[in-house]
């Protein structure tokens, strides 16, 4: 595995948790130092496992990847839920994410994120 690309040592890690059909998959930094197509590869995956009735908690700093991969990103602040948003709150009304709304939605995030600093 030594001799593996960064993106598919991902991969055969994700293989040989989903060997053994978990309910719940807990990934920290998912696509962390892999390159673009390992890393829609593997949001693709997550999105896959999510239709299958898997759940699914992703945690990453990197708000795009949280915006391709998630039906609900929770902010979290001193180890508590600070505030929940949904995938129909980012995209009202929009059956696919384009350019603009994905500008949007990550504007709504970063807002949702400095409103939790100010009450903290």
């Amino acid at each position: 595995m030594r001799t593996l690309s960064g993106g598919n040592q991902q991969k055969v890690v994700l293989g040989k948790w989903l060997a053994s059909d978990p309910r719940i998959i807990v990934l920290d930094e998912p696509t962390a130092g892999i390159d673009i197509g390992a890393k829609s590869e593997i949001i693709q995956l997550i999105r896959t496992l999510a239709e299958q009735g898997k759940g699914i908690i992703v945690i990453s700093s990197e708000i795009n990847e949280l915006l391709a991969a998630c039906d609900r990103i929770l902010v979290m602040s001193d180890g508590r839920l600070a505030k929940e948003i949904s995938r129909e709150a980012l995209f009202p009304g929009a059956a696919a994410a384009s350019d603009e709304s994905m500008q949007q939605a990550e504007h709504r995030i970063q807002e949702a994120i400095q409103e939790v600093r100010v009450h903290v």
